[in-house]
């Protein structure tokens, strides 16, 4: 059955960008890169599979912007890492990527859901971040599951995992173990 999944990495401390909205802290970590040849231990060794799984992405702006720059994505559209539909919420212009198949939304999270249950079929719909959309889909009863690959670092601020009051009587653990220098722990989220 096709879910919808927040999957990301965080700092020990709850944090998935820096305060700078940059995951670069993360590139640094052992296997937290995927051109770092020990990324085979770690949790992008994974990933790859998990995305063969995904038929849909949704991501925030904050996330959208800070990709397009780090991948220098303006200059170099080709590169965009994803042949899956993607939403991206925002209320401001936004570059757009020639050749990508991005759709810029901005409202209630249950209309776009139910576009990508439909553009995903049997396949799981990835939510990347941020973590007030995560938050929001959560809030509507359609996230199905969070995937959370802690690196070994404390940002001291940032960015949030999920700005949400979330108790344990909704989260369900079905998977916890070590991968490379990760800890990776995946809960099944049950409604409210």
């Amino acid at each position: 059955m096709a879910r919808t999944i927040y999957n990301t990495a965080t700092s020990i401390d709850g944090f998935i960008a820096d305060p700078d909205n940059s995951l670069e802290w993360l590139f640094g970590v052992e296997g937290g890169h995927p051109a770092d040849p020990a990324a085979e231990e770690g949790p992008l060794d994974e990933f790859g599979r998990f995305m063969d799984g995904v038929g849909a992405i949704c991501m925030g702006a904050t996330t959208y912007e800070w990709v397009v720059d780090f991948e220098n994505l303006t200059e170099n559209p080709g590169k965009w890492a994803y042949s899956q539909p993607t939403w991206v919420f925002t209320h401001r212009e936004l570059p757009v990527l020639e050749g990508a198949d991005i759709r810029f939304v901005s409202g209630d999270v249950a209309a776009v859901h139910a576009e990508m249950v439909e553009a995903a079929g049997e396949n799981d719909r990835w939510i990347v971040g941020g973590g007030e959309l995560v938050g929001q889909f959560c809030d509507a009863g359609l996230l199905d599951e969070i995937v959370v690959s802690a690196a070994p670092v404390f940002l001291g601020g940032g960015a949030p995992l999920l700005p949400r009051r979330i108790l344990s009587d909704r989260l369900d653990l079905i998977e916890a173990r070590a991968a490379g220098r990760f800890a990776v722990l995946k809960y099944r989220v049950e409604s409210a």
